[in-house]
């Protein structure tokens, strides 16, 4: 009888290590009492689908979640600053320049509530133009109607600095502060002669331009790439490969990283929970269903990529994870 009764008691210790082990598992923090508002970008760009698929998949783990769509990295930094979001996708240079307080941000008080949580992935500064526009170097915009991008948005931003890095300024062309989205409907129908479009690559406005109209892409090369990326070292060269939008040859640019912004008042062990469940397997699996850019770039490995080394704090339930994680001494 003794021996018989060893398989029962060892069942149960096995049992009560399983369960320990899966309430050990088990989050800390009570997902349902936060609501988090991800703020992504305009439909027609690709932070929307990637904030949503954040939005979707928190919303999928507990959180209570929605996603805005917006005007990007302008109107993401300044709805977080004043309360209207939890997390915000902005590209680096803009909130560098918010921080620091220059540039678009120049007699603006230093952004200082503002907080890295991750990088996502390299914004491609893409000016696109079409064959019939005869303009194939970017001296040739000169005269042309050329979109910016909305004004201060981080398009525009970044249509400043290469009019900086080529000795021009907006003077020398006929200027539109238009979204890609517009400019790229005018240079369908004629009213646009080329527009700066700050992406991922495979943007599916540029993609629907191409249905109707053989897209040309404006170089960033040579003397100006070295002085953009000089003076600004947050720009790194890129190319874009012909084959992403069937153009005739890759073109030379540069790029800028765009990173996930956190409210400040988000409790440590909430970011440290969402940063734990988007690098899991599933969190990763979710978010990379949402656009190819995202299953490329959004990995671990480049989680503190346009982040670390700048002036741009971590949110310190981020610094707990990475130093956990061993990504952050």
């Amino acid at each position: 009888m003794k021996k018989a009764r060893f398989p029962y008691v060892l069942a149960a210790v096995l049992s009560l290590a399983v369960c320990s082990s899966a309430l050990a598992a088990q989050p800390t923090v009570k997902r349902s009492d936060y609501f988090v508002t991800v703020l992504t970008g305009p439909s027609s760009g690709i932070y929307f689908p990637i904030g949503g698929a954040f939005s979707t998949f928190l919303g999928s783990i507990g959180y209570k979640t929605s996603a805005t769509a917006t005007g990007a990295t302008a109107e993401n930094i300044n709805a977080l600053l004043t309360g209207q979001g939890e997390m915000a996708i902005a590209m680096s240079d803009a909130v560098i320049q918010a921080v620091e307080s220059f540039g678009a941000y120049e007699g603006k008080p230093p952004a200082k509530k503002l907080r890295a949580m991750m990088g996502l992935w390299p914004n491609v500064c893409q000016i696109v133009t079409t064959s019939d526009s005869g303009i194939k170097t970017f001296a040739d915009l000169k005269g042309k109607r050329i979109g910016v991008g909305a004004p201060n948005s981080g398009v525009e931003l970044n249509a400043r600095m290469m009019f900086e890095a080529h000795g021009m300024s907006y003077k020398d062309c006929r200027v539109d502060y238009l979204n890609y989205g517009e400019a790229i409907d005018q240079m369908k129908n004629g009213l646009c002669d080329a527009a700066f479009v700050t992406s991922g690559l495979g943007n599916a406005t540029i993609r629907e331009l191409g249905v109707s109209k053989k897209i040309v892409f404006v170089p960033v090369e040579g003397e100006p790439l070295k002085k953009l990326t000089t003076k600004h070292p947050f720009y790194i060269p890129f190319t874009i490969p012909a084959a992403v939008y069937g153009t005739d040859k890759d073109t030379q640019t540069a790029a800028v990283m765009n990173i996930m912004l956190v409210d400040i008042k988000l409790p440590d062990d909430v970011v440290y929970d969402i940063l734990d469940s988007v690098y899991s397997p599933k969190g990763l699996e979710a978010i990379h269903a949402s656009h190819a850019t995202a299953k490329k770039e959004i990995k671990p490995e480049t989680a503190l990529r346009g982040i670390k080394g700048t002036s741009v704090p971590l949110h310190n339930g981020a610094v707990k994870y990475y130093k956990d994680k061993g990504m952050l001494k």
